[in-house]
């Protein structure tokens, strides 16, 4: 078990990855990537049973995970680095030409810990369906995780596969909506409303909890809660709230850092706020 304070080190520092990153190649999605740090710390390091000493892209007998909303690979990248899928020092190669971190994560270049291609959004639940359902049928009864945005939500192909996991009763699934309220455009309510999500979800026939996404104990708390709903017929979603650009003063409260890089300038204002917990690349 990971103690909190590791876990909160470990999100500090991938914050610190992205922003890195990010301005590094002068391209990429800081903001979602910063509000789902200690989401995807907590999943790798405490909750999922996962191998990243043997990965295989069959998953059998581990826990899996699928990151739908793909733009935000900066924060999955590092801590697929900071937990073994691979080199650390690979983080400098992300979205150059040729090599295995591309902006939206692919399987052709056959980097550890990925198992789909996810550059196009709303494709990630029919995928960890199908997942799922695999393990079901081969009696393998580990679990399948999966992140989404709420702007990605607006992508018809979510509410069938919503619909799809429910009428086959698929109950080894937990899927995760990062709910910041803002995507590319502006803000998801002005772009395109999804009403009440805790209620859509509900009236689809899943189980349904809400954590706050910034928060580590209740992230891990949360998660840890929400295995408890699994075997019991139904699927289950959680809508994480989260703040875009979180960590990062003048990238929170806009949506305007979804897809932006930080010049030299704001940069150094960024990293000044992030310190080094446990090491750059």
């Amino acid at each position: 078990m990971t103690d909190i304070s590791t876990l909160k080190s470990i999100a500090a520092q991938v914050r610190r990855d992205i922003i890195r990153m990010v301005y590094g190649i002068q391209s990429g999605h800081p903001g979602g990537s910063l509000g789902c740090a200690d989401f995807l710390t907590a999943l790798y390091f405490e909750i999922m049973e996962n191998n990243p000493a043997n990965f295989k892209m069959d998953g059998i007998n581990e826990d899996i995970f699928f990151l739908s909303n793909g733009h935000i690979s900066p924060a999955w990248y590092s801590v697929l680095a900071h937990r073994g899928y691979f080199p650390i020092s690979e983080l400098t190669t992300f979205r150059k030409l040729n090599t295995r971190l591309q902006g939206h994560p692919a399987t052709a270049e056959h980097l550890p810990g990925i198992r789909i291609a996810s550059g196009s959004l709303g494709q990630g639940l029919s995928v960890a369906c199908g997942a799922a359902l695999s393990k079901k049928m081969n009696t393998d009864n580990h679990l399948v995780y999966s992140l989404h945005g709420d702007g990605e939500l607006q992508e018809g192909q979510n509410w069938e596969a919503a619909m799809f996991a429910v009428a086959k009763g698929i109950d080894n699934l937990i899927s995760t909506v990062d709910f910041n309220g803002k995507q590319i455009d502006g803000p998801t309510d002005k772009v395109l409303s999804l009403g009440n999500l805790h209620s859509k979800w509900e009236s689809f026939g899943w189980f349904v909890l809400e954590m706050n996404g910034n928060e580590m104990q209740n992230v891990v708390d949360t998660l840890q809660s929400a295995k408890t709903y699994t075997g019991k017929g139904k699927p289950i979603v959680i809508l994480m709230k989260t703040e875009m650009g979180m960590g990062v003063d003048f990238m929170m409260g806009t949506h305007k850092w979804h897809g932006t890089a930080p010049n030299h300038e704001q940069f150094e204002k960024a990293i000044a706020q992030l310190p080094e917990t446990i090491g750059d690349y």
